[in-house]
């Protein structure tokens, strides 16, 4: 047995010790991670035919069948993680990524959840993805839809990912490649290579082919190779990081979601019954998807409105990671969360806007307790849509309240990964379905965060990776 655990390169099927490492905090044994090199991720993509070979040989129903047996592994056993004999346990993975993220075991368990639901589900997610068109179509290459041949071919031959260490569940949104037979190529967060690695060891474990899968913890100039050389690529982030990759049609990015609930003029006088839902949108997950709202607009009663949720927030505090009860995540920078602090405090310079928050909770928002640094829940109450306070995320549970007559919220939103709009309204319905400025959109008294998986998620990732052209002629398969 080794005296530390060394996470390695995955080399296409081949693990790899690189010299370069960094290290990670660990309350046993050391943690290592090994760097790859710009080079390396070049080289191995250089061999992808034999990725894309392996998972061309397996029929898309073994794929899928394999993706559900990974999802139980995932959740339930012991895996190896690391370069020797070591098996890590799911409470070993929980410590180790509670200890290197911040957030508190209890929400490593529920996103441990969320990718095994993913798994778990492969099949409705793929059949909402492809509108339920048979798997076969990626063993043949054709479908028939409507009496008429249409071929789905491959726009890439592989799959680059640069993913965040903020929350473990936007793994999910790359789970469906492998079962496509796209070969994927991970650049792990910083704070979390636990997970990635645990998926593939999981899918590895179940039966899929080991050179599926790539996995290169690397620098920013690592990333970009792996981004730009892959074909199709992945980009998560804050607005600043992706910005970079927004020109290329062949990158897909996911920067700060901007959520909202929009609670329309015939929910406005009843807004007591959906406080609560108002503040899962917010708190969920402690703060940290793209799709927690960051932004509450209400035609009218924004004050009574604003009280009632603040309330709720401040009574959500930060506790000991190990705490069962412990739904406010640490920040793994202590200086990150002191920056932000300064911002918000910064920004409530402007007139305004005020922290509802700070009248209910007892203490400061920074909150410094048991070796972690903390941002406690925070509700400002904006008079103006334009404040600079009034449509800003930050990666805890943070949102402004603003008063906006239900005609105008579409004009003032801007771009919004989920919307949650609180009516009734057949009109204003409409109106919503045809806005260009929401990705997803839940029309009720839906929380932000609510997934459906026969929904895509975020895009979509079958239509990114495939192109559709209409096929005439003799029909032979993809099969050799």
């Amino acid at each position: 047995m080794s005296d530390q655990i060394h996470i390695p390169v995955l080399r296409l099927g081949q693990t790899y010790k690189s010299l370069d490492t960094t290290e990670l905090d660990s309350d046993g044994k050391p943690i290592q991670v090994s760097v790859a090199n710009p080079g390396i991720i070049r080289r191995d993509l250089l061999d992808i035919e034999r990725s894309v070979a392996a998972l061309q040989a397996i029929p898309c129903e073994t794929l899928a069948d394999y993706c559900e047996k990974a999802a139980d592994l995932f959740l339930n056993g012991d895996l190896p993680w690391g370069a020797g004999d070591e098996m890590q346990s799911p409470e070993d993975y929980a410590a180790a990524l509670s200890l290197s993220t911040g957030l508190p075991h209890s929400l490593c368990r529920l996103n441990m959840g969320k990718v095994y639901e993913a798994m778990a589900n492969i099949r409705a997610i793929l059949s909402g993805l492809t509108r339920s068109m048979p798997l076969s179509l990626f063993d043949d290459g054709f479908v028939n839809q409507n009496g008429l041949d249409v071929n789905f071919f491959p726009q890439t031959k592989s799959l680059g990912v640069l993913l965040p260490s903020n929350s473990p569940g936007v793994n999910s949104l790359w789970l469906p490649a492998p079962v496509l037979k796209i070969p994927v190529i991970l650049k792990p967060g910083r704070e979390d290579p636990f997970t990635p690695f645990r998926i593939i060891q999981a899918m590895i474990t179940a039966g899929f082919p080991a050179e599926a899968f790539g996995f290169y913890p690397t620098t920013h100039e690592g990333g970009n190779t792996l981004l730009f050389e892959t074909g199709r690529g992945v980009a998560f982030g804050s607005d600043k990081t992706v910005k970079q990759y927004a020109p290329y049609r062949s990158i897909q990015v996911h920067g700060s979601g901007r959520s909202k609930v929009l609670i329309g003029d015939d929910f406005a006088d009843n807004w007591e019954a959906d406080v609560d839902t108002i503040v899962q949108s917010i708190s969920a997950n402690g703060g940290r998807s793209c799709i927690n709202a960051s932004g509450v607009l209400v035609p009218k009663n924004r004050d009574e409105i604003a009280h009632a949720i603040a309330k709720k927030l401040a009574a959500i505090v930060p506790l000991e990671r190990t705490d069962p009860d412990a739904t406010v995540c640490g920040f793994s920078n202590p200086d990150f969360a002191k920056a932000i602090d300064e911002m918000i405090e910064d920004h409530l310079k402007t007139p305004g806007a005020i922290d509802l928050t700070a009248q209910y909770r007892e203490g400061p928002r920074l909150v410094e307790k048991w070796g972690q640094t903390f941002l406690s829940p925070t509700l400002i109450l904006c008079d103006d849509k334009d404040h600079p306070l009034a449509n800003t995320e930050f990666m805890f549970p943070f949102a402004s309240i603003v008063e906006v007559p239900q005609n105008e919220m579409l004009d003032t939103i801007g771009e919004t990964l989920v919307v949650s709009a609180f009516t009734s309204n057949q009109e204003w319905a409409v109106d919503l379905m045809t806005s260009t400025n929401i990705e997803r959109l839940n029309i009720g008294p839906y929380p932000t965060n609510r997934v459906q998986w026969e929904q895509p998620h975020e895009g979509n990732i079958f239509e990114f990776l495939y192109r559709r052209r209409a096929l005439q002629g003799d029909l032979v398969t993809l099969e050799k």
